[in-house]
């Protein structure tokens, strides 16, 4: 019912990072940590122009890749993380971001999040990736019961049918940052307010 009500309000909801390939959606949502991605988005178009292959990462100078990100914060660790994950993917995938998540989390700086991301919106896989909305929205709402991201994830794709999980993981984001969010939660105008089971939430 969750899953159809939010589908309802949002029929096909995407990504809002800005990408044109596996490689660029990588890069973007390592960007993305602790950063909007709204500033990510001002970042990577300059980013993408430049630096349009794996090698093209793993040869870039870190002082000047460092200047380029710096907007997103963390811009030393991210610079680190995005070079070397791109020499990883030269050395053990030919070049290729790969397309599993088994391989994906082998990369440095990518999580299960991260490669949940990447799944889902740039291989169109089905995949849960538990961001703070997400996690902060299912519980919520009673679909899950952890602030451990990936306790969510398995929650979440044990109730969800397997060929919404990518579609209503996106919906739920936009759904957080609409309406359930972290300070306001705009509750009377809630879509799934009959079926939120948070106590917190007004009478109307």
């Amino acid at each position: 019912m969750i899953a159809a009500l939010l589908l309802k309000k949002y029929p096909n909801p995407k990504t809002a990072l800005n990408f044109a390939n596996p490689l660029e959606l990588l890069v973007a949502t390592i960007l993305s940590a602790r950063c909007t991605d709204k500033k990510v988005n001002e970042v990577t178009p300059g980013l993408f122009r430049k630096y349009k292959t794996a090698e093209d990462y793993a040869g870039a100078d870190i002082r000047t890749f460092e200047t380029e990100i710096r907007p997103t914060g963390f811009y030393k660790n991210k610079a680190k993380m995005i070079i070397n994950c791109c020499k990883k993917i030269i050395s053990d995938f030919k070049s290729k971001v790969p397309a599993t998540l088994e391989e994906l989390t082998t990369l440095p700086g990518v999580g299960r999040k991260t490669a949940n991301v990447v799944l889902g919106s740039a291989f169109n896989k089905q995949a849960i990736a538990v961001d703070t909305h997400v996690l902060r929205v299912s519980n919520r709402l009673g679909i899950a019961h952890s602030d451990n991201p990936d306790r969510v994830e398995e929650e979440l794709t044990g109730q969800v049918p397997g060929k919404m999980l990518t579609a209503f993981n996106l919906a739920l984001v936009l759904h957080g940052r609409e309406t359930c969010t972290a300070s306001k939660p705009k509750c009377p105008a809630c879509v799934l307010y009959r079926e939120c089971e948070w106590p917190e939430k007004p009478a109307i």
